[in-house]
């Protein structure tokens, strides 16, 4: 009965972690809530910093009732939803955990050149980034989790409800703060306006930290993850050694040239560089199933980015302010050391 399913998820004889398809499926629910979570809550920082940037209420107001409301409609949000929980589920836990290391890989590099480059792009265009990568992380997780558990379809039900309140609740808050908020916070009689007026600023901030904690624990699972599917073999290490340092090489290439380009084109080039990549490594060294998969995580990456443009472009703007005001404060700061040099001198 489950055969096409088992043909599908590129189930095999070599690969121990043979889930059926009711574990997949809610293994690819959680993933798609936990990316639900995190465009709702992004949605929320962005959209509160725009009107507590905008010079007066009326402008705010006027922007929440205007046909350019970035609230989108339920259909297009339920369309993406449950397209993402499709292809999570069908992607394969070898896979799964390769975009996963790769990413990790990426944003230590993002780090590494952020830290080093005053004026390059910090992580938080990361956070719009990472979307299909976190929901990868979050199934490659379970899998690793409830490897061998006697009760895994209860366990994974219980996650996938827990996720899909969560992801509700995130959406209700997003689908309150777009229509409502600009007047709840000038009114103030509205309780969840209020506290996002008082704290909504460490939205961001607490993304980040959940976000780094969700890799850190889906590193620990890729990486066991990839060396039982494909270190554990005999000699192994020999072929994966020169492509693990080749495919490390291109992912501070891909951050280099991400850095010295803008617009949301040069992040679209950036996925196909970096999933071809990955695609030509399990032609090298993966079999059909795992070539399979490579091709759903593209189509996974473009459900998540193409209707993500607004907080890619939010993010963006984000940098490019950041980056302008640390030019002022520089100007500033040299302007004023110029008149306190000739000032001394003509003393």
């Amino acid at each position: 009965m489950f055969l096409p399913f088992s043909w599908i998820l590129g189930s095999s004889e070599g690969m121990p972690f043979d889930s059926n398809p009711l574990d997949s499926f809610f293994q690819g629910l959680v993933g798609a809530c936990g990316i639900s979570v995190l465009c709702n809550l992004m949605r929320v920082y962005h959209f509160i910093q725009t009107c507590s940037d905008s010079d007066s209420d009326t402008e705010s107001k006027q922007r929440s009732s205007s046909p350019g409301n970035p609230l989108r409609g339920n259909w297009r949000t339920a369309l993406q939803f449950w397209s993402l929980t499709v292809l999570l589920s069908l992607v394969g836990s070898r896979v799964s955990s390769l975009v996963v290391l790769e990413f990790s890989l990426r944003a230590v590099s993002a780090w590494v050149s952020a830290g080093l480059d005053a004026n390059g792009r910090g992580l938080d265009l990361l956070l719009s980034q990472c979307q299909f990568s976190l929901g990868c992380g979050l199934t490659c997780t379970l899998v690793f989790l409830h490897q061998g558990a006697p009760h895994s379809f209860l366990c994974l039900f219980l996650a996938a409800a827990l996720s899909w309140a969560l992801a509700s609740v995130s959406y209700s808050l997003w689908s309150h703060v777009a229509r409502l908020y600009p007047l709840h916070s000038t009114e103030r009689y509205c309780g969840k306006c209020i506290t996002l007026l008082t704290s909504g600023h460490t939205i961001l901030a607490s993304l980040q930290r959940v976000v780094v904690l969700a890799f850190a624990l889906a590193t620990v699972a890729s990486t066991a993850t990839v060396y039982d599917h494909f270190l554990s073999q005999k000699d192994a290490l020999k072929f994966w050694t020169p492509l693990t340092l080749c495919y490390t090489l291109l992912v501070v290439y891909v951050q280099e040239d991400q850095n010295r380009r803008t617009g949301t084109e040069a992040l679209l080039h950036t996925v196909v560089l970096r999933l071809g990549a990955l695609l030509v490594l399990m032609l090298t060294v993966g079999d059909w199933s795992d070539v399979l998969h490579v091709l759903i995580a593209f189509l996974g990456e473009a459900v998540c980015l193409l209707p993500s443009q607004d907080l890619l472009q939010a993010a963006l703007k984000e940098e490019e302010d950041t980056s302008l005001s640390k030019h002022e404060q520089s100007s500033s700061h040299k302007t004023r050391e110029r008149t306190k040099n000739t000032s001394s001198d003509d003393s």
